[in-house]
């Protein structure tokens, strides 16, 4: 196995008993990089010589004794996680590049753990798209599947991840943006608790959290990033909960039908129903249940975001409003017909959303569903619809926990007849976080289909 394919968890303890050097491995990593980064691209502000640089420091922190929780390891963060001197172009060509001045909390929190920040990742444009496309950056594609999008809005994230770009990713998640791609390219991806890691900018729903292949690696990265920051009012101290679970007695909730978008492929709800078996062979009780969220709710969603987005566009002077994305601008364009009386029930079924999942959290312990109702789509399209009226049809899984706050992680659980992953989604009461990843890696433990990463 090469370097770049390691663990973090594995590589920390090489690190340790010195038969390892955080700069053997960031070699290795970077010379993945350059083999694959040309079909994949995944990378933004990609930075070889100050990575080379913080492995040496890292190599000697080692040497002296004074190493941190994640000293040497490579990681790559989104690219609109400030990092310090990197403009943020948020995935699009209007956006003025203007260096952060300083790193956002998650990224001061890596940095400080001693962990090798060696480039960014990128995203579509404005991180509203579940896809690789973008006016700013190349168009990313899954190391699975060349011709498929690695999903978004952390889309490069994932394909650095399932291509062994190193072990950490870190993303960010709205309606799915760190959950979606994870399935669509094998991953454990998780939202965490709404505020278990400040974002810097928060809003409704916004989330940071990993993308990696193994639940033990996400749980790391989980507890380097947690903890109150004064930059986000939003956030909360770091949480206490245990990296374990009882699967004898647990009460999940199996969701096969998200009772809005596109119907559930039958693969898919396939391998989510075999996980499903896999939970209640170890003596958990599973129901199905219904739908959680409706049309209404999904609808007024779209209106509110869409609002939204055509108030920042609008701000914009005009030669920059004209690089903006067609399908974004098209997107907007309807917002003046918005009325504010649209635009208040749109906001009101954020809390709509969130009423709906603490209901089925009153009788469940998890929720368990598909991630998405489709496998990979085709990597140039924006959407999955591929309309631009009809933007947010795969993603009734996943944003309902955006809205409650509530943790969710990905897990893979199968494999589509043309080798696609396909991922489950666990989603667990408020501050769990950690007894989802421990579920997820349950999960994997029983994976009898377990296949070898596309281009190590």
């Amino acid at each position: 196995m090469s370097l770049a394919d390691l663990t973090a968890t594995d590589l920390l303890s090489r690190f340790r008993n010195g038969s390892l050097s955080p700069v053997e491995v960031i070699d290795d990593v970077l010379a993945r990089v350059e083999e694959l980064e040309p079909r994949i691209c995944a990378t933004y502000a990609l930075d070889p010589d100050g990575a080379r640089a913080a492995a040496q420091e890292s190599e000697r922190r080692w040497r002296d004794g004074v190493a941190g929780a994640l000293d040497g390891v490579p990681v790559t963060v989104k690219e609109n996680i400030a990092t310090r001197g990197t403009p943020v172009p948020q995935g699009t060509a209007a956006t003025e590049l203007i260096p952060a001045t300083e790193d956002a909390p998650a990224a001061a929190r890596l940095r400080a753990a001693g962990a090798v920040i060696f480039s960014k990742t990128t995203m579509p444009e404005y991180g509203m798209l579940s896809s690789g496309v973008s006016t700013f950056h190349h168009l990313t594609r899954n190391p699975w599947d060349l011709s498929k999008t690695a999903g978004g809005s952390s889309a490069g994230a994932a394909a650095a991840a399932a291509a062994g770009y190193g072990p950490i990713h870190i993303g960010t998640d709205i309606g799915g943006s760190i959950r979606l791609p994870a399935g669509w390219c094998g991953l454990v991806g998780l939202k965490p608790t709404h505020g278990r890691v400040a974002v810097g900018n928060p809003y409704p729903g916004r989330a940071i959290g990993p993308l990696i292949r193994t639940a033990a690696d996400a749980a790391l990265a989980l507890s380097v990033m947690s903890g109150y920051d004064p930059r986000d009012h939003t956030s909360l101290p770091a949480a206490s909960d245990s990296y374990e679970v009882t699967v004898e007695g647990l009460r999940v909730a199996l969701l096969l039908d998200a009772g809005v978008g596109l119907p559930v492929d039958p693969e898919v709800t396939a391998a989510v129903s075999s996980a499903a078996a896999v939970l209640e062979k170890g003596g958990a009780v599973v129901e199905p249940i219904g739908p959680i969220i409706t049309r209404e709710m999904l609808d007024g969603l779209d209106r509110f975001w869409r609002v939204r987005s055509a108030v920042d566009i609008a701000a914009l002077p005009e030669e920059r409003r004209a690089k903006v994305l067609p399908q974004i601008r098209s997107w907007v364009s309807t917002a003046g017909d918005v009325s504010g009386f649209d635009v208040f029930h749109g906001y009101s079924q954020m809390g709509a959303m969130a009423a709906a999942v603490t209901g089925v959290f009153t009788s469940y312990d998890v929720i368990l569903s598909p991630v998405a109702p489709i496998t990979a789509f085709p990597a140039e399209l924006a959407y999955p619809t591929d309309d631009p009226s009809k933007p947010f049809e795969h993603i009734g899984f996943t944003v309902p926990y955006n809205m409650s706050a509530h943790p969710a992680t990905t897990v893979n659980v199968g494999w589509s007849t043309s080798g696609l992953p396909i991922g489950a989604q666990l989603a667990v009461p408020h501050h769990q976080d950690l007894k989802a990843l421990a579920l997820a890696e349950y999960l994997d433990s029983w994976q009898t289909d377990r296949r070898e990463w596309p281009m190590g």
